[in-house]
């Protein structure tokens, strides 16, 4: 029998009994309590999350930023301890403007606080929709009790540091100035914007150094003399610009000048920004030029060094030099032969020309490498750094004759002002540094013998004595310098401007005894006080340097000395080389290895001529130098 057969009642299992009401009712309240519980909790946490956010002041938001920034920065001061830069305590101005009661009048009142900032940017930050902006950073207590007086409830302060210069804008483009790195509402980290903060950022923002300031080489004293100098000169001359470095002959940089100039303290205004270059372009270092005539001292000392002649050598400067459709001539008609002291004393491009032939073109490059103008300047200044000089394209025999007498090479003031240093340092190179006692590499090395030095400084004091550079000297004080007018590119680069030049003055002081190296750049400057106006730096740079030696040297404890010793040698002067074939030959330079420059252009420098020839343009870009 099988299953389906069986009783039906023997098929069908009993069921289980249920369990009592209770129980089951019991259960369900648990499950019920613990559910009420969980949602408790979880509002409860989300609540007081809320509460907290909103008793709390909010921070703006930042991208990866450590949110315990440390406010450390150390100061700056110059050579004597004099404070340049510091941090002081502040305050940042923000604003939640769904808070705003008065946003339009708020606007106005802030506007009145800080001048810099226009009442429409503040209106359109105060009506802003997102919940938090910055209104103003850093802010002084000062400001700060003023922006409490417009009792504004929507407009709150957190507290951070605030970067102080002292100085203002004596020292501006060297020291530089400062940005916020990572912020928050209570605290923003201050990294280097420019100049030696920038340079020296690292070394500032190390708490290791912040109790040892970082001492500068600047003598604040000598910086503000050369300051107000060339700003009276500047404004005197109507110029667009002006440059001037004070160095000693061990490479330490005591002022540097800029102008036009501006404050680290303030804000940059726009139409400081519209004008053209920004006022923070540092003309010193980071602004590179043809500099005309004051090359040619040290085209001079290459030909001594290099034994092709003497002070007393005989060159040929009556003729033009005829390189293919070329010329290299002198505004003013020359003798016949001049001495190697007369191409400098009277400024002839013709005789430096054939000075830096008789050297050779790859013995000419090597000198000038050899003196750091092929790279940038290694100042510790940001700036410097990226102020690469502009080359000849392709280096010619025209290209050595141009750069002879300043033309076809552009270079910085600083530059130029190493250069005259390592002259007045025997010849031994020297490299401008910021930091006190401190060598920089490749300085001391010998680039021209100390004799060779020592004759083209005596040069240097007989261009004062005797040449172009007689509104230079002052009494007591032994200037030796040379000018250099030189026309400025076009913009197009096609040539030279007839009527727009940069004039330099390059001198050392006291030429017996070097010490101090002065270089004066003025950028269009025109002066009005004779008869005839004259752009030439006879007539401009010059005197700039003569206030500025006599102003600057009693600060730096040079006292004039009215019997002075003339420079001289021990050893009896060598006697006169005959002359060489290139001083002597006719005025054509053969071209057979040369290449064709541009058609059509004439070379010429005279700083005592009433205006200054064209010579062999740069690149066909538009440098840096003219903007």
């Amino acid at each position: 029998m099988t299953d389906f057969a069986a009783p039906i009642h023997r098929r069908l299992r009993p069921r289980a009994p249920e369990p009592p009401r209770a129980t089951a009712r019991e259960r369900d309240n648990w499950r019920l309590i613990l559910v009420i519980f969980a949602f408790v909790l979880f509002y409860g946490v989300l609540g007081g999350r809320m509460a907290l956010m909103a008793l709390s002041e909010p921070a703006e938001p930042t991208l990866g930023a450590s949110a315990q920034a440390e406010p450390v920065r150390g100061a700056i001061t110059d050579r004597a301890g004099r404070l340049l830069a510091a941090n002081l305590p502040a305050y940042s101005l923000y604003a939640h403007p769904s808070e705003m009661h008065d946003a339009e009048g708020s606007a106005r009142a802030l506007a009145e606080i800080f001048p810099d900032m226009e009442e429409a940017d503040l209106r359109a930050l105060l009506t802003d929709r997102r919940s938090f902006v910055w209104v103003r950073r850093p802010v002084t207590p000062r400001q700060k009790d003023r922006v409490l007086d417009i009792g504004e409830p929507g407009l709150l302060f957190g507290y951070r540091d605030l970067r102080f210069y002292p100085a203002g804008r004596t020292a501006a483009h060297i020291v530089g100035s400062v940005k916020a790195g990572r912020e928050a509402v209570h605290h923003a980290e201050l990294v280097g914007a420019g100049g030696a903060e920038r340079h020296f950022d690292k070394r500032l923002r190390n708490p290791a150094w912040a109790g040892a300031p970082l001492a500068l080489t600047i003598d604040l004293s000598a910086q503000a003399a050369l300051a107000d100098v060339l700003s009276r000169e500047k404004d005197r001359l109507g110029a667009k610009g002006a440059a001037g470095i004070l160095m000693r002959t061990t490479g330490e940089v005591v002022a540097m000048v800029s102008l036009p100039d501006f404050d680290p303290n303030e804000r940059l205004k726009k139409k400081d920004k519209a004008a053209g270059r920004s006022p923070r372009f540092n003309r010193a270092v980071q602004g590179v030029y043809e500099l005309g005539s004051v090359f040619k001292p040290i085209t001079a000392a290459m030909a001594l060094d290099a034994g092709v002649a003497t002070p007393d050598s005989l060159i040929a400067t009556g003729e033009p030099i005829v390189w293919r459709r070329q010329r290299v001539r002198d505004m003013h008609r020359m003798p016949a032969q001049m001495t190697v002291t007369d191409i400098i004393r009277r400024s002839s491009n013709v005789g430096s020309a054939r000075l830096a032939l008789m050297v050779t073109t790859p013995r000419f490059k090597e000198y000038l490498d050899a003196l750091g103008m092929f790279e940038p300047s290694p100042l510790e200044i940001a700036e410097a750094r990226g102020a690469r000089p502009l080359l000849p394209p392709k280096w010619t025999e025209l290209s050595t004759m141009n750069i002879a007498f300043g033309h076809g090479l552009a270079v910085s003031p600083m530059h130029l002002a190493a250069a005259y240093a390592t002259l007045a340092n025997d010849g031994r190179r020297v490299v401008p540094t910021l930091r006190q006692g401190y060598v920089p590499e490749g300085a001391g090395k010998e680039i021209f013998t100390p004799r060779a030095a020592r004759q083209v400084l005596a040069m240097l004091r007989s261009v004062v004595t005797d040449g172009t550079g007689r509104r230079a000297d002052v009494k007591g004080y032994e200037i030796g310098g040379k000018t250099g007018t030189a026309d400025k590119p076009r913009e197009d680069g096609r040539g030279y401007h007839r009527d727009r030049v940069l004039a330099t003055f390059a001198s050392v002081f006291p030429v017996s005894e070097p010490e101090y190296v002065l270089v004066v750049s003025m950028d269009e400057p025109t002066d009005r006080s004779g008869r005839y106006p004259s752009r030439q730096a006879s007539r401009t740079a010059a005197p700039a340097v003569r206030e500025a030696v006599r102003r600057i040297a009693p600060i730096l404890g040079l006292r004039p000395r009215p019997d002075l010793v003339p420079i001289g040698l021990d050893a009896p002067e060598q006697s006169t080389p005959p002359a060489l074939p290139i001083a002597l030959a006719p005025a054509a330079v053969s071209s057979a290895s040369a290449v064709p420059a541009a058609s059509g252009t004439t070379v010429a420098d005279a700083d005592a001529a009433p205006t200054t020839a064209t010579a062999q343009p740069l690149p066909p870009r538009r440098p840096r130098s003219t903007q």
